[in-house]
């Protein structure tokens, strides 16, 4: 039995994406909770079993699995196809090297600069938007996305900041258009909408 811990327009809302490409949205049981939220609406859940309150939380049959990373990761893995590429396939280093990136760099990098922290060992130890930008441009200079030709989970969850803050994102041309494709997969149209009814 498979149960995410969903609450609209927050992080979860990629796994719910990744759901609905991989089409098994039939085989989890979504459970939306609340949260407490970055504008301060919202309230701890007691429906929810995170240890920290937050989404998403991914259950299988009594493991639990957090962190977006690692949920993407086990079910690309459980349900394997071509977003995920699998073990043995030329693309699976860069594939794991980007999601362990997003957690590792995107997310932190992106953190500390709009809290307006600036040391140098935040740089030394996750490197800055400079290095964050470079990295992105030199992935998809030559390529539509990060793996190549094809549109994957990495390319989802990588994207998903500079979607929520748009001003955020490299303006590198190359940047720009790879954003433009990725929020034009039909499952992120199909997330956008689940989670708008949601708020309704």
């Amino acid at each position: 039995m498979l149960t995410l811990y969903h609450a609209p327009f927050t992080r979860s809302t990629g796994i719910i994406q990744l759901l609905m490409a991989l089409d098994v949205m039939d085989k989890v049981d979504i459970r939306i909770v609340d949260i407490v939220r970055q504008n301060g609406s919202g309230a701890p859940d007691p429906a929810n079993p995170h240890p920290e309150g937050k989404v998403p939380l991914l259950v299988h049959n009594g493991t639990a699995i957090r962190e977006r990373g690692a949920i993407i990761q086990y079910l690309t893995e459980l349900f394997p196809s071509p977003l995920g590429p699998a073990v043995g396939d030329p693309n699976r280093g860069a594939y794991l090297g980007w999601l362990a990136y997003y957690g590792a760099v995107v997310e932190p990098v992106m953190v500390t600069t709009l809290l307006g922290l600036d040391h140098p060992g935040l740089h030394s130890n996750f490197r800055g938007t400079q290095e964050m930008s470079d990295a992105l441009v030199a992935a998809l200079t030559d390529q539509p996305y990060l793996l190549g030709d094809t549109f994957s989970a990495a390319d989802l969850l990588v994207s998903s900041p500079f979607q929520w803050m748009p001003s955020f994102a490299p303006k590198a041309p190359a940047v720009q258009d790879w954003l433009a494709r990725c929020q034009a997969q039909p499952s992120a149209q199909m997330s956008a909408a689940y989670d708008a009814k949601l708020a309704a």
